[in-house]
Order: structure tokens, then sequence, then C-alpha cells
């Protein structure tokens, strides 16, 4: 750990402390709510008391949610300071959990997986489209989270929990519903929301709308002593008469290019049958326009008579869509299962990515992707005494279709391109089975945790035109069995003292992406990915510790340690494709990768939280995370790493050495908030820290993307943040805030985007 990096763990332990001593008060709603030890969570599919569980879990209640007031789902979980999220472009948002992240993470949405068959390792997009105005709570569980939720769950399992209609209960009908809208002025956001929700004492329906415009995002101008001007956007590429044109950018502050609109609809229908049985459907759509992929117009080209010039002309995802439809049946019954949940629902994804190189009219190449997604799931819970039983089967169908043209914008000439995935068929499906456990003893000091799951999972890929590649096999699939499971105990030596310990296991499964996908990995290294099929399922073993303690009746204080093994974890690295490590793509030599698992992982780490509410009103809250991961590496290689030079610069060199960084791994991040609440009015003050992440702690070959931060690594930030709300009526109530108050110039790790710089905000929001 660098020396900086441990004076500020010093520096914010000793902080904690003085303020413990000073009997200062608590917790951000967020802190305070999370704490909460009759917290409900649906960990196992069924309703159950937080302090049951042996797994670590945050809560994110829908008071926070509106406290919040997040642009997205993404900053919703950043704001946290708890869930680091990086961010390609402005329309994008990848949490990362305890060193995990995209395909390593699990996304679940009202019980349906967001998981597809072409979740890349890389960074995803993907959360921004769930509506975050229609959360009514998130579930983070941290750690392996197999057992219940199948593949994927390797750093853990992040559920979106939406609104449900409302039933009334009586003859009466039962009218709510809210709006809001919200402006902001760092990127020019205007956007709305509206649900309704109306109940009769059988029947309740729900409907919602929400619309997003998002301008160019403005980084902050107060730069880090050392890096000046780091991250500014100086030049761009726009057609001026028809003729791609390089351009000055008159405020280089100003990300050009980065802005994007959304849009999101919600419809829930309940209908009650009966005092035990109920049935509903929820429909989701979520859509954007185009997206500007940020970080890839900032690419320079490397070689050639236009070396050093922007590189990219256009490049962005097409419109990202999401459909959801789902229909869910709960049942109370008599006999072995006394509650019953039966889910089955279908998804439609499309996304595409379109660009087109400086001055290449004849190259305007686009890559769309549509990927169907059947499911089925059902769920049992039996409770005897002081046991509670869970099982649970599941199935989940993948279809992926891909598609690819270049068209000469010259004559309007289209021509067949090769697909980031394989042109034919191409299918990912998992069968699961599991059984869930859990038993309070008699004294009411001991928990017990435990469950199984049998899973199958089958993958198989068509290649029809092989012409572009001359790949070996036009065929290409693979079958998995994977058995992972969990044992955890919660102890309760004191009513305000709380011990859980847990050891679990998690997997992936290689899905489409891993098995046959085809895509330049680097525009700046010319690597082009090619496909594998011998590779296998990535693990992951885990054990956790944590401690919760009440002191002084309104102190409490949350530790928490884990250690992960993690093994078979899958990695871009040189491959020879018919013989050859070289060959040519887009028309340049280019190095060939291929997923391949590599030698074991570890990752370490904690995280500790503060929260005090002494006096009435006033709150007191910290939050402290940190982790550390590395890759074994075979000492007969060479591996790519950042090593420093005695002057003081780092090299990217060869050599051989025993670990390398675990990518992915985010740097040491808090969150520190005072707040204060009296009748109408609500304050709050934050203050948001990350630490360094100097570059020979970056993976080389990874995702990390050294060529979009300093030459020294991404330096250290923090923002000082402000929140206030006034309540004019029982039903309304205008929010202004002042986001990023020392207009600090930064952007997170492994992220090709800089963070916004000083942002006034206001929303006014409706009740009934």
């Amino acid at each position: 750990m660098k020396k900086r990096t441990v004076c500020c763990i010093l520096f914010l332990c000793f902080s904690l402390f003085v303020f413990s001593q000073k009997r200062t008060d608590t917790a951000s709603v967020l802190q305070k709510e999370v704490s909460l030890e009759e917290v409900v969570v649906s960990a196992s599919n069924f309703n159950e008391k937080k302090k049951n569980i042996a797994q670590k879990i945050d809560v994110i209640s829908a008071k926070t949610i509106a406290a919040a007031n997040a642009q997205n789902t993404g900053d919703l979980l950043s704001g946290t300071g708890k869930i680091f999220v990086q961010k390609s472009q402005q329309g994008g948002s990848s949490p990362v959990l305890r060193g995990f992240e995209a395909s390593r993470v699990l996304l679940v949405i009202d019980g349906v997986r967001m998981n597809n068959a072409i979740y890349r390792s890389g960074h995803l997009q993907n959360l921004i489209t769930t509506d975050q105005n229609m959360l009514s709570r998130v579930e983070v569980m941290y750690g392996p989270s197999s057992t219940v939720y199948g593949s994927d769950a390797l750093g853990g399992t992040i559920q979106l929990i939406t609104k449900a209609p409302v039933l009334s209960g009586n003859k009466k009908l039962f009218v709510a519903g809210a709006a809001f809208t919200r402006y902001s002025s760092v990127n020019s956001e205007k956007s709305i929301h509206a649900d309704m929700s109306l109940g009769g004492k059988k029947i309740a329906w729900l409907q919602s709308y929400s619309f997003s415009s998002f301008g160019d995002m403005k980084m902050g101008d107060q730069d880090r002593k050392g890096y000046p001007g780091f991250g500014r956007r100086n030049k761009y590429i726009e057609q001026v008469n028809g003729v791609d044109t390089i351009l000055n950018n008159a405020d280089g502050r100003v990300q050009k290019f980065s802005g994007y609109n959304q849009w999101d609809i919600t419809q829930k229908i309940l209908y009650k049958q009966n005092d035990k049985i109920s049935h509903l459907l929820n429909f989701q759509l979520s859509n954007t326009n185009d997206v500007p992929r940020y970080d890839r117009l900032q690419d320079t080209f490397t070689t050639g008579a236009n070396k050093g010039l922007l590189r990219y002309a256009a490049w962005y995802y097409g419109p990202q869509k999401r459909i959801l439809g789902a229909y869910e049946f709960n049942a109370k019954v008599s006999g072995f299962i006394q509650d019953l949940k039966v889910n089955i629902n279908y998804q439609d994804i499309e996304e595409s990515r379109q660009q087109r190189e400086y001055k290449r009219y004849d190259r305007f190449d686009s890559r769309v992707e549509k990927v169907k997604v059947w499911g089925a799931s059902a769920t049992g819970r039996k409770i005897m005494g002081n046991s509670e039983i869970t099982m649970g089967l599941d199935a989940q169908l993948n279809d992926v279709k891909s598609r690819a043209t270049r068209t000469n914008l010259n004559t309007g000439a289209v021509l067949k391109l090769d697909t980031r995935y394989p042109d034919g068929k191409n299918t990912m499906n998992n069968f699961g089975v599991f059984i869930q456990h859990i038993h309070k003893f008699k004294n009411n000091k001991l928990v017990l945790n435990d469950g199984i799951r049998f899973q199958a999972v089958t993958l198989k890929s068509n290649i029809i035109d092989n012409s572009f590649f001359n790949l070996p096999d036009t065929v290409i699939k693979q079958n998995y069995t994977v058995v992972t499971g969990n044992i955890g105990l919660v102890f309760f030596p004191h009513k305000h003292t709380t011990i859980r310990t847990s050891i679990s296991s998690g997997f992936r499964a290689p899905n489409i992406d891993d098995l046959s996908k085809i895509f330049e990995s680097s525009s700046s290294a010319r690597q082009v990915v090619v496909p594998n099929a011998n590779i296998k399922p990535e693990y992951t073993y885990n054990i956790d510790l944590s401690l919760n303690q009440r002191l002084f009746k309104k102190l409490s204080l949350e530790l928490t340690g884990f250690y992960t093994i993690f093994r078979n974890g899958l990695v871009k690295a040189p491959y020879r494709l018919n013989g050859e490590d070289s060959i040519i793509y887009n028309g340049v030599l280019s190095q060939v990768l291929a997923s391949q698992n590599s030698n074991a992982a570890y990752l370490y780490g904690f995280t500790a939280g503060l929260n005090t509410d002494y006096f009435h009103g006033f709150n007191f809250s910290s939050t402290l995370s940190y982790s550390y991961g590395r890759f074994k590496t075979d000492a007969s290689q060479a591996s790519s790493v950042y090593e420093k030079q005695p002057g003081g610069k780092y090299l990217l060199v060869k050599r051989n050495v025993s670990s390398k960084p675990l990518d992915h791994n985010p740097p040491l991040i808090s969150r520190t908030v005072i707040s204060y609440i009296h009748k109408r009015f609500s304050t709050e003050l934050s203050f948001m820290y990350n630490g360094w992440k100097y570059l020979d702690e970056y993976n080389a070959d990874g995702e990390d993307n050294a060529q979009y931060a300093t030459a020294d690594g991404t330096p250290s930030w923090y923002t000082l943040n402000w929140k206030g709300s006034f309540n004019v009526s029982k039903s309304l109530q205008v929010q202004l805030g002042v986001e990023n108050i020392l207009d600090r110039n930064y952007r997170a790790f492994a992220s090709g985007f800089s963070a916004g710089g000083r942002n006034f905000l206001m929303s006014v929001r409706a009740n009934w």
C-alpha cells in the first residue's frame, strides 16, 4: 500500500475516533437506514430480516433514493461511498463489488437476471437502463452469492426492486402518484418523471414515465497540482461543409459529444385472486438515442500519415433498448411448501456500435447485436419451527443474433462486414436447482445459514461466413456442470453486538462474449480478440468476518473483512490463430489475443462504517472501503507490468514476476456525511474521497485503461457536496444542491470520461 494511502487511512480513522469521542451526531439517511437491524431483505427470494443473514448486505431505501436525487442508477450507487462505479462515457455506469466488475457482478431487477450471453468482462453500460425514479429499494449483496442466484455472482449481486401497485384493501379506490422535474447545470440535464397508482380491492394498476436529456458534461476547473489540463478536450472532429475537420474546442472543460437522451416506461398490473393467491404483470421499457463512446473519441492514430491526430470521426452506441415482460405468481399453499413464487419472463435487448475513422468516408462500420432471453423460476419456502428451507429451480435461455455492415458514404454501397459474434445461431442456456436453509437456535444467540446449488450450462455458436478469418472451427460449443455452496453463522453475544462469518463459493460460466467474440481490443496497441473454445468456468471462494457494535446507545460501528480466492479467471492473452500470432484486421497487422484461463488470483479487503445520532436531528456517518488483488503468474513467462524507473516515470515492460495486479480493483474509497433534519427542512454536507491508483497497480493486459490516466496513474481526488430540501407542504417538496463545490477536475479510476465540475441542481417533487 502506498504511503499516501496509509496516511489517508490513519487520518480517517483518527477522524472517526474524534467524532465518536465528541459524541457528534451521525448518519445521513442512507447510512442510518442501512444499519437498521430490522430491515427486511429478499436474500433468498422471500422476505427475511437482515439480521438473520450471514452475508453482508446493504439496503438503499426509497426514502434514500429520493434524497440522493441522482441522475441515474449508477450515480445512485456511487453516491453511497461504498460502491465504485466506472464510466467510459456519460451514458454508462459499471459498478464494481470487491474488485469484480461487469459480467462478474450479477444485476437482478424484480427477480429477473439482467446478465445475458453478451455481458462482457470489460465495462458495461446496462445499469442505466434501470429507471432509478421507479426503485423502491436496492439490495447489495457483497461476496459470492451463486447459491441462490447462479452464475455471475462472483463479487456480489445488486438487486433492483421497483415500486409495486397498491391495493386499497376496501371498496374505496386507492389513488397515489408522484411527479418531479430536475435541472442540473453541469450537463444541462433536464429530467421529468410521473407515476400513478390506482388500486381497488382486488386489482391495482401502476404506470410511470421518465425522460432525461443530458447535454455535454463539463469537467471541473481546478486541476490537481502537477497535472494541469488533465482530461481537457482541446480538439474534436466535426464535419464542415461535408468534410471531417479537426476543430479547437472553445472550452476544453466541455466534453464535446458526451450528451444523450433516455426515456423509460414501467407498467404493472396486480390481481389479488384471494387472500392466498396473487398475480402480477410487469412491463418495462428503456430506450436511448445514440450514446457517444466518449473514451474512444479521444483515441489517436499511432502510425501512418495521421499519427497523433484524433482517430474517430464517429464512435457511438446506437439506441440501447431493453424490454422486459414478466408474470409473477405468488401463493400461500398448504402441504410441504407454504410460500410459492413463480416468475416467467422475457427480455428483448438491442445494442449496437457505430464507428468511422477520420476522413474514411468509405468505411462507416455498424455492428448490431440483438439478444432475446426467456427465463423461468419457481421458489418455495417451508418454515418448520426455528428452521426455514427455501428451494428453487430456474432456467434461462439466451438467443444472440449479430450482424455487421460497412457503408461507403460516398457511393451508398453497403458491404457485409465481420460480425462481433458469430453470424449464425448463438445460444446459451442455464438450468439450476438450489436449496437454502436458515436455522435460528433456541437460545436466540445463533443463526445458521447454509445452502447448495447445482447448475448446468450449454453454449453453442455457429459461424456461417468464415471468409474473414478462416477460423479452424465453424461450430463452437461447450457444456458445464457446476456445484456451489455457502455456510455462515450469525452470533448475538449481546443485544448490541452482532458477529457474522460466512464461507461461500461463486462461479461464472463463460458466455458467448467469452467464447466466440471477435473485436478490436485496443486501437492504440493494435490487438484483435478471436474465439477460443478451450476455456473453463471461473470460481471464487470467499470468507467474510464482520462485527456490528452499538455503543452508548446511539453510536454504531460496523467492520467487515474478506478474503477471496479467484480461480480460472478469464483474461485476454496472446494466442495463435492458424499458427500465426498476428493477423490483418481493419487493414492493419494486429496481435492476436483470446480469452484464456489464468493462474489463480486472490483478493482481500475491508469496509468500515461509523454512525452516530446523539443530538436530535443531527447525524454523522463515515464509511471506508479498500481492496487489494493479485494474479499469480507463471514464472516461466514474461508478464506485462508497469515498472517505476529511477527518474520517477513509469515504463511498460515485460519481465518475469510472481504476481501482477488484478484488474478492475478500485482504490480506497470513502464518504463522510453530516446532516440535519428539522420538521420541513433537511440539509446534508458530504465529503467523497478516492485514493491514488498508481500505474504500477494497473493491470497492463486488462481493462484498467491506463491510456486515459496520467503518466502516474489516476490521482486521488475529493469532492465537497451539499444538498438540502424543503417541504412546502405535505405533497410538495423543493430540493437544491451543489455538487463538487470546489470545482475539482478529476477522473475515476479506469474511466475514460471525466466527472462533472461544480453542479447546481434543483428539483421540485410532488406526491399525492
